[in-house]
């Protein structure tokens, strides 16, 4: 049985009192964010048909059809790919940028070293002879300064005519800086259209959909990709990912995923349009579960006086995911061991060390999920490495996710 420490206990009282206005703010967003998706279901008119199932090559899928359509009503997109061959937000990312750019174009990411696995399709690390770089593309970045782009050198940058594809990471990966906001996201894609709108401006938008009321094609973004097994498949999807943004940048990613001259006309849906749209549906109550359950860490992490808390539990949120240093070793595996005791699934395995694919340590991590890898389900992973900084994200309601966390850091504590 879960046991919660008596210190905890009392926490747990006072951060009912100290968080109530701040979870009424997420509770808006949801509500804005449910209208939306609401009024995108009715507008696109979807039936029990659109959830029939196509094999084969998937030809005159009007079910497809539909489905992307009504992504694309709620990304405030042109268009969308929404396919369950699209494995991983990886993958998502990696077809986006291969399907945009072509040997001897430059792209640029401004948000500074980008996540480990994107740092192998770039080929920063790594040694496959299909990363971008070693397929003739030119790659450069610009560091953050503070968590906020670094506007000057980015004008600058630009203004020499020479840049193809802008890429801006979202949420913080590795890395210890905040999530970028849309309203920061929407600051530098206005400052890179008005000094060169020929350039291509994509966002790796994992971890952040649905926790603000606009997504980055709404602001300026001409393309996003992410996972349907994070925020917007709400915990019910389990498979899939998705692109979105302008019609005839889709059309030429869509080409990388299928084959030249084909693009969007093939593609089986292998009877995962209900999984998606259902998990559409629930995806703003299922982030609000997990950004209050992030919130709650952050205010019991800081009131055990514990450093590195990212996001601070009064600050506004841009994404689902909390970083927290813990210090040890020790104290890392037996927070995560906890995480894994107080899920539903494989309560009973415990998380150790171990090498990653993509990874260049090291790394732990508690997923006790229904669905494998699905980080909107509540999970936990770190690289084994000081200061031992956990990145929690998830939980499919706060109710869950509140009683695992006070049972981890009570393991932790104890």
């Amino acid at each position: 049985m879960l046991k919660i420490h008596p210190r905890l206990l009392e926490l747990e009282k006072q951060a009912e009192i100290d968080l109530k206005e701040i979870f009424v703010g997420v509770d808006k967003v949801c509500e804005y964010n449910s209208r939306k998706i609401l009024n995108a279901f009715i507008k696109n008119r979807i039936t029990a048909e659109t959830f029939h199932e196509v094999t084969g090559y998937g030809f005159f899928d009007s079910g497809r059809d539909k489905v992307e359509a009504l992504f694309a009503d709620v990304l405030g997109a042109e268009d969308t790919l929404i396919r369950p061959h699209i494995m991983s937000g990886t993958n998502a990312i990696w077809l986006m940028l291969s399907g945009l750019l072509h040997s001897g174009d430059t792209m640029i990411c401004i948000c500074g070293t980008p996540y480990d696995p994107l740092q192998n399709i770039v080929g920063i690390t790594g040694n496959s002879k299909h990363s971008l770089i070693n397929n003739g593309v030119k790659y450069e970045q610009i560091e953050l300064i503070e968590s906020d782009f670094d506007y000057d050198k980015i004008r600058e940058r630009i203004s020499k005519g020479d840049v193809n594809l802008v890429e801006i990471q979202r949420s913080r990966g590795y890395l210890r800086r905040e999530g970028l906001s849309i309203e920061k996201i929407e600051k530098v894609c206005k400052l890179i259209k008005e000094t060169d709108p020929n350039v291509i401006i994509v966002c790796d938008n994992c971890y952040g959909e649905m926790v603000e009321e606009k997504e980055p094609t709404e602001v300026g973004v001409d393309v996003i990709a992410g996972s349907l097994m994070h925020n917007l498949g709400g915990g019910v999807a389990t498979s899939g990912g998705y692109i979105a943004g302008k019609s005839k940048l889709i059309e030429e990613i869509a080409e990388r995923l299928t084959a030249p001259c084909i693009a969007k006309d093939l593609g089986a849906n292998y009877g995962q349009h209900n999984k998606f749209l259902k998990g559409l549906f629930l995806s703003p109550q299922t982030v609000k579960g997990a950004v209050k359950t992030a919130i709650f860490t952050s205010y019991l992490v800081e009131k055990l006086g514990f450093e590195g808390v990212s996001p601070r539990y009064n600050l506004k949120r841009t994404d689902i995911v909390q970083t927290f240093d813990l210090e040890t070793q020790e104290n890392l595996e037996k927070f995560c061991q906890g995480i894994q005791a107080g899920s539903p699934i494989d309560s009973f395995v415990t998380p150790i060390p171990c090498e990653f694919p993509g990874y260049p340590h090291d790394e732990i991590m508690a997923a006790g999920t229904f669905t494998n890898g699905s980080t909107i389900e509540l999970t936990c992973d770190a690289p084994v490495i000081p200061p031992y900084t956990a990145y929690m994200q998830g939980s499919l309601t706060f109710e869950y996710g509140k009683v695992a966390v006070l049972h981890a850091l009570s393991n932790m504590i104890s």
